[in-house]
């Protein structure tokens, strides 16, 4: 028999890089939150620099139960339906900010308003046949004030690029106006970003340093970074890596309001007779306790909301919770990260460690911000070199065709040139179509026996015509910059489970298309509100942390200014 516990204010499901923000402004404002997470508390001892742990065994401590509920995945409804071997994404007080590369990026205002400047441009008939794109219910410009806010409460460097419209050639010339600096300057830049920058300045173009969650002096009293290399797939030792488990979980916690549950498997969303959420169902070490709350915020990120929704039958929702008009999993998109590019140079390019974030970016052919009068797509990459390498990783890698991948041979080759190769790194406008969407899949079941979420998707000709331009680009850079072969990697495919899905919960003003309205709360549901990726319609050439994080302290903000609307 589940044990019933004593009623709270706000259940937060999930206190990743999304719930792990709403947590601070909801306890700030006097509301009581209990914060459900299904991993453990992890401390400095898992983040060891330990390239085995982190790159080759993916957190064992951490991915355990995400590997038990690994999505499904298949191209169309006509394809059999692929089993896939490993999670992207992992469980712990933190989430996914704890081991993420760190990247902060904000949207472009194009990104937030694709049909209507696509249509004011290039006219409406350039959306993509099939394409179930709106505008989102706002602009960019009722998001900045957000922006900001989760800049500075998380930490985060950068170069601002346009500050109140004065633009600084020194940052993103193409970035929208922000109200002010980043709270820190941006992580230095090495020799072989320098030499980078130079080629991309030959070339006509606007290099720049990124924005990332990583201190790149002391910041609200912990360390700068230390440059040690192992950022891509690894916690931060020195707590200079900026995820919610060091930021803005703490101050939660230090207002007396906030309850953290770990190891917590949460099954079902549960509501009254008025449809109503009235409580949170969850598992912790083989025994069921029901968690009643005044509102819930769900930010499990985009698979498992969509799956726990899906899940969360009942008489007023047969088709899963919020779910009555048939919108939960619908609008699915993930970033088109793959189609990269590879690069061998003649030289070394002392690339050793440091962290992905630390890199130059080109957003001259990101979102619209060049003519796509005379091309056949919409859209557009952000180009992104970094500095990252380390021995297990150098020793994988690619042979451009020279030598076999073994024996002698291989050996030579790999003393000679682990450190001449460099891949960038490509982030892709994709778009949602009706044909790409996540629902439960019919026969796998992860080990409570819940259905696991199965993918349907695969990368449309917009987005391949996106991969194949921007390639052309990166190969020019690299040219530029002395590279003596190039390696592309192919520009389509099934979509396969990535840290930067979105949508299946999207947000906007009509109901009959949407599953959250513009603040993020359930047009079925008024007291449920969805944190994350998954209320995203669009993902520009970004990766979705910082926008999700500034959506759900706006969620988080409008829930408790809107207390007893929400909850009455």
């Amino acid at each position: 028999m589940a044990t019933r516990l004593a009623s709270t204010d706000v259940v937060v499901i999930g206190l990743g890089a999304a719930g792990g923000v709403a947590v601070l402004p909801l306890t700030q404002a006097g509301l009581d939150v209990v914060g459900l997470e299904a991993g453990n508390v992890l401390t400095r001892r898992d983040f060891a620099p330990d390239e085995i742990r982190n790159n080759v065994r993916d957190w064992p401590m951490a991915i355990q139960k995400a590997n038990q509920e690994v999505p499904t995945a298949r191209p169309n409804a006509q394809s059999p339906t692929m089993r896939l071997s490993g999670h992207p994404m992992m469980n712990g007080v933190g989430g996914t900010s704890l081991h993420y590369w760190a990247q902060s990026w904000r949207l472009n205002p194009w990104d937030f308003k694709v049909v209507s400047e696509t249509a004011r441009r290039y006219g409406s008939a350039r959306i993509p046949a099939g394409s179930t794109v709106e505008d989102w219910p706002f602009g960019y410009e009722e998001l900045e004030p957000f922006y900001d806010k989760v800049e500075w409460e998380v930490g985060v460097s950068g170069q601002a690029g346009n500050v109140n419209g004065q633009k600084d050639p020194r940052g993103n010339i193409f970035e929208a106006p922000r109200r002010r600096e980043y709270p820190m300057p941006p992580l230095r830049w090495t020799g072989w970003i320098e030499k980078m920058a130079e080629a991309a300045r030959g070339l006509g173009w606007h290099p720049f340093p990124g924005p990332a969650a990583i201190n790149s002096r002391s910041f609200q009293n912990r360390s700068g970074c230390m440059y040690h290399g192992f950022c891509n797939r690894g916690g931060c030792h020195a707590d200079a890596k900026n995820s919610t488990a060091v930021t803005t979980i703490p101050r939660a916690e230090a207002t007396g309001r906030l309850k953290i549950v770990s190891r917590a498997t949460v099954t079902s969303i549960d509501v009254d007779r008025q449809g109503r959420v009235e409580s949170v169902t969850y598992v912790m070490d083989g025994q069921e306790y029901v968690q009643p709350a005044k509102a819930v915020l769900l930010a499990s990120y985009t698979y498992e909301n969509v799956r726990l929704l899906l899940l969360s039958k009942s008489r007023a929702y047969p088709n899963g919770l919020s779910n009555n008009h048939g919108q939960v999993g619908r609008h699915y998109l993930s970033h088109h990260q793959g189609a990269g590019v590879t690069a061998l140079f003649p030289y070394d390019l002392k690339a050793w460690y440091g962290l992905p974030a630390q890199g130059v970016g080109i957003d001259n052919f990101a979102d619209d911000n060049f003519d796509h009068a005379g091309l056949d797509f919409i859209g557009g990459g952000n180009l992104w070199v970094y500095s990252d390498r380390r021995p297990i990783g150098a020793a994988n890698m690619n042979t451009f065709n020279r030598v076999p991948g073994w024996g002698a041979a291989w050996k030579a080759w790999i003393k000679e040139n682990a450190d001449r190769s460099n891949s960038a790194y490509i982030q892709k406008s994709t778009l949602p179509y009706e044909t790409n969407y996540l629902d439960l899949d019919p026969t796998v079941k992860d080990p409570l026996g819940f259905p696991v979420i199965r993918i349907t998707a695969e990368y449309k000709e917009n987005e391949r015509r996106i991969a194949a331009y921007t390639q052309d680009k990166m190969e020019a850079w690299y040219r530029a910059a002395g590279a003596i072969d190039i390696v592309r990697a192919p520009v389509g495919g099934t979509m396969v489970p990535t840290t930067h899905a979105y949508g299946g919960t999207r947000m906007g003003d009509n109901p009959e298309t949407n599953v959250v309205d513009r603040f993020g709360f359930s047009h079925e549901v008024p007291n449920l509100g969805v944190l994350g990726a998954s209320v995203m319609g669009t993902s520009g050439a970004r990766n979705p942390t910082l926008t999700s994080q500034a959506l759900s302290w706006r969620t988080a903000e409008h829930l408790a200014r809107n207390w007893k609307a929400v909850t009455a």
